[in-house]
């Protein structure tokens, strides 16, 4: 079995290097060396400040209050637009954009970053917070409290298209910033997202949920089916998505003081869909990437975070239920991850593996980032609420009374 503490300090010792830009963290190969080819990304570099602030309150490696600070510093430096405001996509190594499309994806890393910077103490980290949120509510929220998921360098106009994938990360930045500021408003933005596309749309096709829709909300369901192994856009299911899901779920529920009921319940269904039509659906071990709508395997690679979503899931399922089950999909989850997964030769884990588990680079090359991997490993075990940032920085008592005492 897998040593959490060890692994996420393996983790976080390879990660090291990708901070050799200062306009933020490079994307990694397979041996953890930043790979020029590839721009600075904003996801990743908020990926990483948050894992960092996580490694820094639980001690992982020395220098990670710097590496922290140096996300923090390069997401309200280089990655930021001055001119119009919000975040670009990506920049050049000497901090020149690198196109001008605006990703609600990566505003919600933003946020993601920013709230576990405040709560690792790190400077900057407030201002930061503030103001991604104030961008995230006035251009990436529409009327409806729905995610438009892409925006022209102006902020006014974007894509005709909206995204389930961007609505799920807005989702885990909503309960970051609503446990760190203390402002029960983002939960309840967060319950909204997860109530239409959850409860609405993934229940009524039998928790398929689609990814891709048009800007009235109604699922396109042959998108990019000439790309079907696409890294962000894939057509059909994602079970690695309802495994992703069925967790966050488990968040809003031990985070509002009234969860609906619908909370548990589509949580248990989502896992349990996922489980159906991903895991060994070819006949070998591991998820496939994705599905079709019949549940047959469409991309039959296995991707590392959807092992990882998966160990969370089932240990969120377990912590929530008590139910043995979960408990024995989360070893089950685990003995894949270390059997196949964890690279012992040259650090992090395999990102990607072809459909009998060894290792492959056709949707993924390198080792991007370890996001996935690193909270993975402490969502299995820690308690539901609040996010992880804020349980390293306070005991479980002191969160609750301070969530219980009457704001000003």
């Amino acid at each position: 079995m897998i040593d959490p503490d060890a692994e996420c300090r393996r983790l976080a010792g390879f990660a090291r290097p990708s901070a050799a830009s200062p306009a933020g963290f490079w994307w990694l190969d397979e041996s953890g060396r930043p790979d020029p080819a590839e721009p600075v990304h904003t996801w990743i570099t908020a990926r990483m400040t948050h894992v960092f602030a996580l490694a820094h309150l639980r001690g992982d490696v020395p220098e990670a209050a710097a590496l922290a600070a140096h996300g923090i510093r390069a997401l309200a430096g280089a990655l930021r637009d001055d001119e119009f405001g919000g975040w670009y996509a990506s920049v050049s190594g000497d901090g020149e954009p690198v196109g001008t499309l605006k990703e609600a994806y990566a505003h919600a890393f933003v946020v993601l970053a920013a709230s576990s910077g405040v709560a690792a103490g790190v400077p900057g980290a407030d201002a930061l917070l503030d103001e991604a949120l104030g961008v995230v509510q006035q251009h990436f929220l529409d009327g409806s409290g729905r995610v438009v998921d892409s925006l022209e360098r102006d902020l006014r106009s974007g894509e005709a298209y909206r995204g389930a994938n961007s609505s799920m990360h807005t989702v885990e930045a909503f309960l970051a910033a609503g446990d760190v500021t203390g402002d029960a408003a983002w939960h309840q933005r967060a319950l909204a997202i997860a109530e239409h596309l959850i409860h609405g749309v993934a229940r009524a096709h039998g928790y398929d949920l689609p990814e891709h829709f048009d800007l009235s909300w109604s699922p396109l369901l042959d998108y990019n089916a000439d790309r079907p192994g696409d890294p962000f856009r894939p057509y059909g299911c994602t079970p690695g998505h309802l495994l992703e899901w069925s967790r966050l779920l488990l968040h809003l529920d031990a985070s509002l003081p009234d969860a609906p009921s619908w909370l548990v319940e589509d949580a248990r269904a989502l896992f349990e869909r996922a489980v159906e039509v991903g895991w060994s659906a070819d006949g070998e071990t591991g998820f496939v990437y994705t599905t079709s709508w019949d549940g047959t395997p469409v991309t039959r690679l296995r991707l590392h975070w959807v092992a990882a979503e998966a160990l969370a899931a089932a240990g969120a399922l377990h912590t929530r239920t008590g139910e043995a089950v979960y408990d024995e999909w989360r070893r089950r989850f685990e003995d894949y991850i270390e059997t196949h997964l964890v690279d012992r030769e040259l650090g992090s884990w395999h990102h990607e593996l072809d459909e009998h588990n060894r290792p492959s680079h056709v949707i993924w090359h390198g080792k991007p980032d370890v996001y996935h991997a690193y909270q993975a490993l402490l969502l299995a075990r820690m308690p539901l609420a609040p996010v992880l940032s804020v349980q390293l920085r306070e005991p479980q008592a002191a969160w609750n009374e301070r969530r219980e005492r009457p704001r000003p």
